[in-house]
């Protein structure tokens, strides 16, 4: 009966993250807010499908938490993290600092002990690690500067946790006797006999314990991984993968410490590991699912007959949080200096509270420092909290950085120009830099437009004549030169920035040839539809280039590789300006084409290679055009 319970819930877990998840994304929105509705949906309050072993299968899943932060620190080298120290410390300390004490005298005033009102602060002071990176992933936002600082924060966060665990027994000792009916998890055998040592005992072991993994990393998992990858048996080594991990997160967890810390630091340890990839790929489908169940978990977990008993109070304990933390957080920001989109994102994205918290309160509960009725509600506010962070992230993309994302950039006007060079060039960044590069080596004489102030300072250091400004302004085009160019060459990295560009160039300067960059198929399509002169996909030419050095390191002749990349281009080139025409917007139609396409392509290349002499062609075949194209 256990194992039918065990499968019935599996079943039930997976076959609503299976629904819920497409038709998030289908709307538009974010895997984790996808995963909190279908456990809300399937929780007590909607189909009941998931009752009391809710809160257990949460505990299973923080395990998805915890190879999340293993595989972070699997990318950060110890370098890097080194470098990353000013803003762990510096800004991930201020944020759990003040939101501590600012959460803690709020509490006070409402007539909690101030040993009652620290702990809640320490609790509500920490974010949703996998939320909120989770979000940041999807987004492509983890490289900025905002989603560098958020990083920055939540390790803080998370080192944060140890001390906070150990501070919470001398609260115990000094807060009034609390009564409790929850005790939200039992303590295990070492965790029992360190609650009957002095403090410095446990603080002494968890240092112990870091350095142990630290060591073993260096001298103990290297030689063990590559005796098991001698092996050459993939399950073995994933089996090693899933022990390291489990066996540092019983440690720490024995401990009474975030078990997310001691992976995090094991991570670290082998970031410069010959096998950091393989560790990557063999957990990165675990960590998924797990995360998935524990974002389930999070959804069903909300007690929501306490929130109907009490709406007011839970809805003014979530805003108050969200408000509160985002209000600190930007102000951080301001201090940092960073630009005021990522100051949004840095907030917005760091206001709910987190996974933690859970963690924490329990704690609290168990050691008498917070009282059950008190420790519920503040979870069903940080689990409510948790569930709006993925809105707040789509307001944040959808409405709020459009309106003021650019506000930063408005300081500066635009750089005046009276130019007549027969090119303009809009963009000059990964993809336009070659473009302009190539030009310039034959001096062909170009006029430069770009919309990042910092880069145009740059470009204009080394040599290259840049503008700053909105090159969608028709009398900044105007100023370019766009009455005398010939030419105007689209390089941008935002689609709706393109087709806003063509309309404008169209509509005010219709001599001008327009040559574009299409960011992907659709969009070379709709550029062709257009009626622009010449469009190329951005990935066209670098792809077909690898292409054709494959050729040659397969033994194919130089000269014949170099033909076929020549015709493979022209006839796709061919292919999309059809597609365009007539069939890319009806789909079976689209599929024919392409496969009628395809064909086609292959029975000319076959055709040529029986008409080409074989001596001529070999004629040509020199080490001096091989080399050429494998240099490049």
């Amino acid at each position: 009966m256990a194992f039918e319970s065990l499968f019935v819930s599996a079943f039930v877990y997976l076959l609503t993250a299976v629904i819920c998840v497409p038709l998030a994304k289908r709307l538009g929105l974010s895997s984790v807010l996808g995963y909190l509705v279908a456990g809300f949906v399937i929780g007590p309050f909607v189909l009941g499908l998931v009752g009391e072993e809710g809160a257990d299968v949460m505990h299973f899943a923080e395990f998805g938490v915890v190879l999340m932060l293993f595989l972070i620190g699997l990318e950060l080298r110890p370098a890097l993290l080194w470098r990353l120290r000013g803003p762990i410390l510096g800004l991930g300390g201020a944020q759990v600092g003040i939101t501590m004490v600012a959460i803690g005298a709020i509490g006070m005033s409402f007539g909690l002990g101030w040993q009652v009102a620290l702990a809640v602060g320490m609790a509500l002071a920490l974010s949703s690690t996998a939320i909120v990176l989770q979000s940041l992933q999807e987004k492509n936002l983890t490289k900025s500067s905002g989603g560098q600082s958020a990083f920055s924060v939540l390790l803080f966060q998370d080192i944060a946790v140890i001390p906070m665990l150990a501070v919470f027994p001398m609260l115990a000792t000094l807060a009034p006797a609390v009564s409790n009916d929850h005790r939200v998890e039992e303590v295990g055998p070492v965790q029992d006999w360190l609650a009957h040592q002095p403090g410095w005992m446990a603080t002494l072991l968890v240092f112990a314990a870091v350095i142990f993994i630290i060591l073993a990393g260096k001298y103990l998992f290297q030689p063990i991984l590559n005796i098991v990858a001698k092996t050459r048996v993939r399950e073995t080594f994933v089996a090693l993968a899933l022990l390291l991990v489990i066996g540092i997160a019983l440690l720490m967890s024995m401990l009474g410490v975030s078990p997310a810390l001691g992976t995090f630091l094991a991570g670290v340890v082998l970031a410069d590991s010959q096998y950091r990839h393989e560790l990557e790929a063999d957990l990165e489908p675990f960590k998924g699912l797990l995360l998935g169940v524990f974002f389930i978990s999070v959804g069903a977990s909300i007690d929501f007959s306490l929130i109907a008993a009490k709406p007011n109070l839970v809805a003014a304990l979530v805003v108050g949080l969200m408000v509160l933390k985002a209000a600190i957080l930007f102000g951080l920001g301001t201090l940092t200096k960073l630009l005021l989109d990522q100051r949004m994102l840095f907030s917005l994205s760091l206001a709910q509270g987190g996974e933690f918290a859970f963690v924490l309160l329990g704690f609290g509960v168990a050691e008498g420092v917070v009282g059950g009725e008190v420790a519920q509600m503040l979870i069903a506010s940080v689990a409510l909290s948790m569930v709006l962070t993925p809105l707040v992230l789509i307001l944040e993309e959808k409405v709020i950085r459009p309106r003021f994302g650019t506000r930063e950039s408005d300081d500066r006007e635009p750089d005046p120009m009276e130019e007549d060079a027969p090119v303009i060039l809009a963009g000059f960044g990964r993809f336009g830099n070659f473009v302009g590069r190539l030009l310039r080596s034959q001096k062909i004489e170009m006029t430069v437009i770009d919309s990042d102030p910092d880069h145009v300072d740059f470009l204009r250091r080394i040599g290259i004549k840049a503008f700053y400004g909105d090159v969608n302004r028709h009398d900044l085009l105007e100023a370019a030169g766009a009455y005398k160019a010939k030419i105007l060459i689209i390089t941008l990295s935002n689609q709706e920035d393109t087709d806003s560009l063509i309309e404008t160039a169209q509509k005010h300067f219709p001599h001008l040839k327009l040559m574009v960059r299409a960011l992907e198929r659709p969009h070379q399509y709709k550029t062709l539809e257009a009626g622009v002169d010449y469009c190329i996909h951005q990935h066209a030419g670098s792809a077909t280039e690898l292409g054709k050095a494959a050729l040659v390191l397969l033994g194919v002749r130089a000269h014949r590789a170099e033909r076929v990349t020549k015709a493979f281009r022209k006839h796709d080139l061919e292919s999309v300006r059809l597609a365009a025409k007539k069939t890319h917007k009806d789909k079976k139609a689209y599929i024919s084409h392409v496969r009628e396409r395809l064909n086609d392509m292959e029975r000319q290349f076959e055709e040529d290679q029986q008409d080409r002499q074989t001596p001529i062609d070999q004629a040509w075949d020199t080490q001096s055009v091989k080399n050429d194209i494998l240099k490049k």
